[in-house]
């Protein structure tokens, strides 16, 4: 460990041949606790030993600590690496998150190969999303070569690891336990295991051991149930399989719940180690095969499901044909004469119910695959969901049970015939860990839903979880969530939207836990009414022109309030990379099992704030899809000047705090396909920052056309009645609003409604506080060229056409010369020569004075640097005395009208004259210091008492115009107080200087106050300095 002080551990690895040393410490508890739950061995106190206390694990972080334990693909493609490398016959992964498509993306792809070629078993959670149907998260639940689990609570372990009062008198699925089936179909949750665990966790968290729940801790004991099983069948020579060990545990668990919908809470059952084994010996000499599993409706080629899930009203009211086709897939290295050619199967096919699932009676499987067909008729069922199989027997072995299995789930909604569209759920009786399901067919034209829930005939505190879900494709499930706590008898209301025409289920929940000890039921009344303003543009663009957007909407269900309301209050500007470098690489963590090495490609984005502001990156192809995306990383950096990270993240981008400044966004992609890479190298990344509430633009409605010019016409609200359409008008913001750094291609983002809740009196100014709200985006339009401008401007000046063009000549001469490069000799003299040639032809011109200034200072390299610094000098001097000061301090302190456009174009005139000015007696004053800095001799100190006084005239000449202590000019200030020996009131200045900086540090800066704090002599501040040093201007950009 570090130090007793922390009692954090670590571990050290060195990589790139000695060039990469990786330190690894904890982000969280969790991994030493799942570890603790498989197998921790404990030979002193043996109930203390996890599942498998004999197996040798290998720990492999994925937790990236700077994403607060976030995995990243990255840390999970170099994990399985790792655990390939060092030969691991099974894996656990207590990590799932949320996927738009099931059994698809890089790491799953990865994961199958594993599986499949180096016969690897994985274990995963199936997630804690539940209690609503389709909520398993990926990879456990998801995926079909990884074993999910789901979490079970038994009596024993309430009473033990949870302590209450009183445990429930049988077991039961965790409240929270993510349940089946996946979108396409297929279970989702294989088998379940313990969900709660008391578990060692690491030192640092000064105890020893720690109870927590979750499909987290069941994942770990099932894997840890699974390595026994693998310990014995090596200790009997019996060859491992990943497809035989999950059939095994599948069709030997222990089945739970009475209903056949059960299985889609806790998958198969609680898995029985003794039983599996027995299985695995009895039929080892079967071959070991995954059969997987291919579904189209009869017709239909795509989409390609894993299972038959009908969910919606229209799916029920007639028979459908579906055709499933058996793949047998075999291990890598499987012999085609002794595996594969001789593979034949009769298999006799059934249905857990033949009168809603009809299928044929026999099916000859060889290595080819074969397909088949099967009815599904739903039309007599109930209300409600309803679970079948389609499963297939072997006819030599019937004793080993299903080979496979095809997951048949039938929901049938609710439609509602009431007028108004409200439907109640009334005298529903709940105990500990009771839960109810409702499904409803949302009414066409049903925007959102108002609630209420009113509980009565019971004592104790009671906590309820209410999840309602809707399924849409290509979309990840629509959820509300909501828990609430009734300390007593009484009623809530809320609100949440939803889909039109897609069924929703309702789960109403009372968590395992609550009201344990009281022998109460609670008596939940629920009711459901619902509304919606159907309009024909839910997610508005305005396109920049300034033509309005008509909108027009129609209540289908009942009369509603229309009081449209849209806010502007986010802005994302687009970036393309300023640099793109594609590598392969190097290290063996990075080299996949097949042999392919990875290739990352690294994308760099420079932006600049004029002012501190949160910011968000965004990137519209990659992020929110971890699992579910074909790239294995998407992770990014943010960093100043002086390479100091300020944020990092994957994923889900979080907002972050910057002071002004320009940055740096480094993304980081990973694949081994060069050519998906290539493709990437212009990816558009949008910066995202909310605006101040001022800067917000609040959009105006109109009932007419040309409203939004004339003023006429305002539209406020209106009451739709059912079958009648009205329509209004959106204005485009006014562009003097337009947030002030909003560069043409920008797009404004925000959220527009258009009805209120029916038991809220106050109409809400945010749509976000209204019941439903959509995205409304506004996209900049291009600025006014400078012809545009021109054409508006006050009449021409009274210069003549030749004046004005030998203007432009001078000024374009001006500006070739600060474009010219000083790198050589040559270049130099050829500088100095068009200078003294453009003096001569624009003699007392001060901005060509300036900018000759400005190319001497621009010279670092220069070696003699007394004669470079009065150079400067020199310059500087010619740019002061090409100046009327007098009248320059005549003019500045007079106010002008501003709808003056020829006393504007003066007073900005004289404002660079002014800046122009001090920053000649600024750079004039630095170059005085460095001289008597770079003299050294005695007599040339005696030199330099009258340069100390031309230097005390130049500073006071200087603190006329400017604040001689602010950022910009605060430098010479500090060598003032040096030269004065008043170091105290240097680092005084110093550090307001520093303080003052709403912008990343200066180096520069901190290097003067080390300098001051040693002649000061301060060596304890000085060390304390010089570690932050380290921090704020680090040597180099941290990897990915």
């Amino acid at each position: 460990m570090f130090s007793r002080l922390d009692a954090c551990s670590f571990v050290a690895n060195v990589y790139d041949e000695g060039n990469t040393l990786s330190i690894v410490t904890d982000s969280h508890f969790h991994g030493t606790h799942v570890a603790g739950i498989a197998t921790a061995n404990h030979p002193g106190e043996h109930l203390l030993n996890g599942v498998a206390p004999g197996a040798q694990i290998i720990s492999c972080k994925i937790g990236d600590s700077r994403l607060d334990s976030m995995e990243t693909g990255t840390g999970l493609t170099r994990a399985l690496i790792a655990a390939l490398e060092h030969k691991c016959d099974l894996i656990n992964m207590s990590y799932a998150e949320p996927s738009l498509l099931p059994d698809y993306g890089r790491f799953i792809d990865l994961v199958t190969e594993a599986v499949n070629k180096q016969r690897l078993v994985f274990v995963s959670c199936a997630g804690n999303n539940g209690p609503a149907l389709t909520t398993v998260a990926a990879p456990g639940g998801t995926t079909s070569s990884i074993i999910g689990v789901g979490a079970y609570v038994s009596p024993a372990m309430a009473a033990g690891a949870h302590m209450v009062v009183e445990p429930p008198c049988e077991g039961l699925v965790a409240t929270w336990s993510s349940r089946g089936p996946t979108s396409d179909g297929d279970l989702g949750v294989s088998i379940s295991a313990p969900g709660t665990a008391v578990a060692p966790v690491p030192t640092w968290t000064l105890q020893r051991r720690m109870c927590a729940s979750g499909t987290s801790m069941a994942s770990p004991s099932a894997c840890g149930a699974i390595a026994l099983l693998l310990s014995a069948l090596k200790a009997q020579g019996i060859q491992v399989s990943p497809y035989s060990v999950r059939r095994a545990i599948e069709n030997s668990s222990e089945s739970v719940g009475d209903l056949p919908e059960d299985k889609l809470s806790i998958g198969q059952g609680l898995i029985q180690v003794d039983k599996a084994y027995e299985y695995l010996k009895q039929f080892q000499e079967c071959p070991s095969v995954f059969y997987q599993i291919k579904v189209n409706l009869s017709g239909k080629s795509s989409p390609t499901s894993r299972g038959i899930y009908l969910r919606e009203a229209t799916d029920c009211r007639q028979s459908t044909e579906w055709t499933i086709k058996v793949e047998p897939k075999f291990h890598e290295g499987a012999s085609n004469l002794k595996d594969i050619v001789p593979f034949e199967e009769c298999i006799e096919l059934a249905s857990t119910d033949e009168g809603v699932v009809r299928v044929p009676k026999y099916l000859l499987l060889t290595h080819n695959g074969r397909s088949f067909d099967v009815v599904v008729d739903p039309t007599n069922l109930s209300n409600g969901v309803h679970y079948f199989e389609v499963y297939g027997v072997n006819c030599k072995t019937p004793e080993r049970g299903p080979v496979f299995r095809i997951p048949v789930t039938i929901i049938k909604p609710i439609t509602v015939t009431h007028q108004p569209p409200v439907i109640s759920f009334p005298q529903m009786s709940f105990i500990a860990g009771h839960l109810e399901r409702r499904y409803v067919e949302v009414p066409r034209g049903a925007t959102w839903v108002e609630a209420s829930i009113r509980t009565s005939g019971f004592d104790t505190t009671r906590q309820f979880f209410i999840e309602t879900l809707q399924l849409c494709p290509l979309q990840r499930p629509i959820k509300w969530v909501n828990l609430e706590t009734f300390s007593s008898p009484s009623s809530k209301s809320f609100s949440f939207p939803v889909v039109g025409g897609q069924t929703m289920e309702l789960a109403v929940a009372q968590l395992w836990f609550s009201g344990l000890g009281s022998h109460e039921p609670t008596i939940v009344d629920f009711e459901i009414a619902f509304h919606g303003i159907d309009v024909d543009k839910e997610e508005l663009i305005l396109d920049g022109s300034e033509a309005p957007v008509k909108i027009e909407a129609e209540a289908l269900l009942a009369s509603e309030k229309l009081v449209p309301t849209a806010v502007l209050n986010k802005i994302r500007v687009p970036y393309r990379p300023v640099d793109a470098k594609l590598k392969t690489l190097s290290t063996s963590r990075d080299r996949l099992p097949s042999g392919k090495q990875i290739l990352a490609l690294t994308l760099t984005y420079k932006f600049k704030l004029e002012d501190g502001a949160e910011v968000k990156p965004h990137i519209p192809l990659l992020n929110n899809r971890i699992y579910d995306n074909k790239f294995e990383s998407q992770f990014y950096m943010i960093s100043d000047a002086n390479k100091r990270v300020y944020a990092t993240g994957d994923v889900y981008p979080e907002a972050t705090k910057l002071p002004k400044g320009e940055y740096i966004l480094q993304l980081y992609l990973r694949h081994e396909n060069v050519q998906l890479l290539e493709k990437l190298k212009q990816l558009v990344l949008f910066i995202e920052r909310n605006l101040a509430e001022k800067e917000a633009i609040r959009l105006n409605f109109y009932s007419e056309p040309d409203g939004c010019v004339t003023g006429n016409g305002a539209f406020k609200s209106s009451v739709l009645i059912p079958g009648k359409k009205e329509a209004f008008y959106v204005s485009q913001p006014m562009k003097d609003k337009l947030p002030k750094n909003a560069p043409q291609g920008s797009v404004l983002l925000g959220d527009i409604s258009h009805g209120k809740l029916s038991f809220v009196d106050k109409e809400g100014k945010n749509p976000k506080d209204n019941p439903v709200s959509y995205q409304i985006s506004y996209v900049v339009p291009p600025n006014k060229t400078e012809e545009e401008k021109g054409k508006f401007s006050a009449p021409t000046s009274a210069k003549s056409v030749l004046e004005r063009m030998e203007e432009e000549i001078r000024d374009r001469k001006i500006k070739f010369l600060g474009s010219l490069k000083q790198e050589t000799e040559e270049e130099r003299s050829e500088w100095k020569k068009l200078c003294g040639c453009l003096k001569s032809e624009y003699p007392k011109y001060t901005p060509l004075l300036a900018k000759i200034l400005e190319g001497l200072l621009s010279r670092s390299d220069a070696e003699d640097k007394i004669n470079h610094h009065e150079k400067v000098i020199d310059a500087a001097n010619e740019v002061i005395d090409s100046i009327d000061t007098d009248e320059l301090a005549r003019f500045l302190p007079l106010k002008h009208d501003p709808d003056d456009e020829d006393a504007e174009n003066l007073k900005k005139k004289m404002e660079m004259t002014r800046d122009q000015l001090a920053e000649a007696l600024y750079q004039k004053g630095l170059a005085m210091v460095t001289i008597e800095n770079l003299k050294a001799e005695k007599e040339e100190e005696e030199e330099s008492g009258g340069r100390k006084d031309l230097f005390e005239e130049n500073f006071k000449e200087l603190m006329k115009w400017v604040d001689v202590k602010s950022s910009k000019f605060g430098k010479l200030s500090v060598l003032r107080e040096k030269r004065l020996s008043r170091l105290g009131i240097a680092l005084k200045v110093l550090e307001e200087m520093i303080q003052s900086e709403n912008e990343p540090p200066k180096k520069e800066l901190y290097e003067m106050k080390l300098k001051l704090l040693e002649e000061l002599g301060w060596s304890h501040l000085v060390a304390y300095e010089k570690q932050w040093m380290l921090v704020r201007f680090p040597t180099s950009s941290p990897l990915f």
